[in-house]
């Protein structure tokens, strides 16, 4: 049974002037899991992240990091099992070139040289960065740049990564580029959280959906049952991806992949077409 890595326990989260924001959320999240974390704006997902990561604390409830309670963690301690990935990369771009940012990590976490050295020409490797080594982080594209991020955040060997709309600002092909990037990484043993509104890539890519509203957790399951049609997405404001759209309006044909969508649309238009010859 895979290891739970971090368990969200009946989590509650009270801004001072701002209202609830979360309120009694509860999942658990396994080694190798591939999980979305979806919902509007305003659901509460970006304050969970941040509550994972130490940089808040919850007003009640309670969030284990391999077992262990992470009340009185920093985010440094954090860092050792999870990197994060802002949805913006420059906020985290700050060193002269790409090397030197992505040794950043490993070098707070007290890594020798040769272990920094190692690290740094691993993640370049992993996230195709080797090349660009180099350069002027802030020269790069948007998508370069959040491959930049992520490489900085695998440097420093975590067992997870947690990805706050890591293709936003992006064009369809750097999106494309980083979503495959990300599968190889899970492939290679790294947990990954992607926080989303985009339900394109929950379908095409994860393995799991958690959906919050309102700050309320109100779904838990695979994307093929988010958007199996049993459930009313809408009221969570969702909008389901153009194919299964599409396969709903077709009698007898459902799929959440475009390709094996049109195949069986194409399928069906040659039956019916012999049906009535």
């Amino acid at each position: 049974m895979p290891e739970i890595l971090l368990d969200i326990n009946n989590i509650v989260f009270d801004y001072n002037k701002g209202g609830r924001a979360l309120d009694g959320v509860d999942f658990a999240v396994a080694s190798g899991e591939f999980v979305a974390l979806a919902g509007r704006n305003g659901s509460g997902k970006t304050t969970l992240t941040r509550l994972a990561m130490a940089l808040l604390k919850p007003t009640s409830g309670s969030i284990t990091l391999q077992g262990k309670n992470t009340s009185a963690m920093t985010p440094a301690d954090m860092a050792h099992s999870i990197g994060y990935v802002f949805q913006n990369p420059d906020r985290q771009i700050f060193r002269d070139t790409v090397a030197k940012e992505v040794a950043y990590g490993p070098e707070q976490l007290k890594f020798t040289p040769e272990a920094v050295n190692e690290a740094v020409s691993k993640a370049l490797s992993m996230t195709g960065l080797t090349e660009a080594a180099d350069s002027f982080p802030r020269t790069l594209s948007r998508g370069q740049k959040q491959k930049v991020a992520i490489a900085s955040a695998i440097a420093m060997q975590p067992k997870m990564l947690i990805l706050d709309e890591p293709t936003s600002g992006q064009d369809p092909w750097e999106a494309q580029n980083l979503m495959e990037l990300l599968v190889g990484l899970n492939k290679q043993g790294i947990t990954i959280i992607l926080v989303t509104h985009d339900m394109e890539l929950i379908a095409e890519y994860t393995t799991r959906a958690v959906v919050l509203d309102k700050g309320c957790k109100v779904f838990d399951g695979t994307p093929a049952a988010l958007f199996d049609g049993s459930q009313d997405i809408a009221r969570w404001g969702l909008i389901p991806p153009a194919a299964v759209a599409l396969s709903q309006q077709l009698n007898g044909i459902n799929s959440t992949d475009a390709a094996e969508l049109t195949g069986l649309v194409s399928r069906a238009i040659n039956q019916r077409r012999e049906n009535h010859a």
